[in-house]
């Protein structure tokens, strides 16, 4: 295995086949070979990954994109980081155009 894959969370030792974003299903191999050829930012690296992008809007993953991006690249203070956003809740169209009078 290379050196550069050596992050932890916890006590626990990612691996290659390890999967970062359950819902876009992107492994860390991804995520570090793409840090390292792209020098990628958090944001640049979920956009060309689509890691955070599921349906869950990142919130399984996007601390640890942040986390891996921060330690496997050049970051600038003035990086930043990924936001947080719910995904949208499905409605029925009878909920959608029903008198409430």
């Amino acid at each position: 295995m290379n050196h550069q894959y050596r992050h932890y969370i916890g006590v626990i030792r990612l691996t290659e086949n390890m999967i970062i974003c359950r819902c876009e299903e992107v492994t860390y191999k991804a995520l570090v070979e793409t840090a390292n050829q792209y020098n990628c930012s958090a944001r640049e690296l979920k956009l060309r990954t689509r890691a955070g992008m599921g349906y869950c809007g990142g919130r399984t993953c996007r601390h640890m994109v942040d986390k891996m991006a921060a330690d496997l690249t050049i970051t600038k203070q003035t990086d930043i980081t990924l936001k947080y956003q719910p995904p949208i809740r499905p409605i029925s169209f009878g909920h959608l155009g029903a008198d409430e009078s």
